[in-house]
Order: structure tokens, then C-alpha cells, then sequence
């Protein structure tokens, strides 16, 4: 079982930066594939982007290549997605998940879901 806490969120400004962290539970965190997510209210939840186990691999939406960045540090139990060049289209609540597999180019197969931290984008 792994349990997942983010954190991070708030308000943006358009061009600006955040940074989330997610907090994991658990002595095997450096064995899961990793992820975030987003969601905004009426849509489905969409991929952003996913780390492989040692952090050498990463994946990333099209939508925010180039601005954001995903980052694991497995002594610390925590996974960061650090968004910059915010754009209002970026609101959305932020869910961090873990996978078993190390298939982190695949959006699928995710196990374990945090609850969520919002981010809001003025422009």
C-alpha cells in the first residue's frame, strides 16, 4: 500500500511558477513509476507527466512540455512537478499517483491516487 499527499498548490499568475510536491508513504517508494495528473470540474482526469523509478525517464502531455518539469527523490519518499511559464488553462486540481509498473510512458495501470491540491491560473 502506498499512501500519496500533495502539496503546493494555490494561486498562479499567467507566466509565473509552482511547484507541487507529493509525499509518499511506504519504504518501497523507489520501486513505483509515479505520475500527476489534472482534472477540471465536467472533464476527465488527463495525463501531465510520469517518472520512471530512478528518475532517469520521464514523459510528459504535449501541453506542457517545455514548462514543466518532473522530478523524484527517493531518500525523501517525494515526487515534484515544478510548472513554469503558468498559463490559466493549467487550472486544474493536481492529483499525484504510483504505479508498480515501470511502464512510465504508459497513462495507465496507476494504483494509487492522493487526494488532490488545486491550482488556480489568473491571467
Amino acid at each position: 500500500q502506498v499512501q500519496l499527499v500533495e502539496s503546493g498548490g494555490g494561486l498562479g499568475t499567467a507566466g509565473g511558477s509552482l511547484r507541487l510536491s507529493c509525499a509518499a508513504s511506504g519504504r518501497t517508494f523507489s520501486s513505483y513509476t509515479m505520475g500527476w495528473f489534472r482534472q477540471t470540474p465536467g472533464k476527465e482526469r488527463d495525463f501531465v507527466a510520469a517518472i520512471g523509478w530512478t528518475g532517469g525517464s520521464t514523459h510528459y502531455a504535449d501541453s506542457v512540455k517545455g514548462r514543466f518539469t518532473i522530478s523524484r527523490d527517493n531518500p525523501k519518499n517525494t515526487v515534484y512537478l515544478q510548472m513554469n511559464n503558468l498559463q490559466p488553462a493549467d487550472t486544474a486540481v493536481y492529483y499525484c499517483a504510483a504505479k508498480i509498473s515501470d511502464r512510465y510512458q504508459s497513462r495507465m495501470g496507476y494504483e494509487y491516487w492522493g487526494d488532490g491540491t488545486q491550482v488556480t491560473v489568473s491571467s
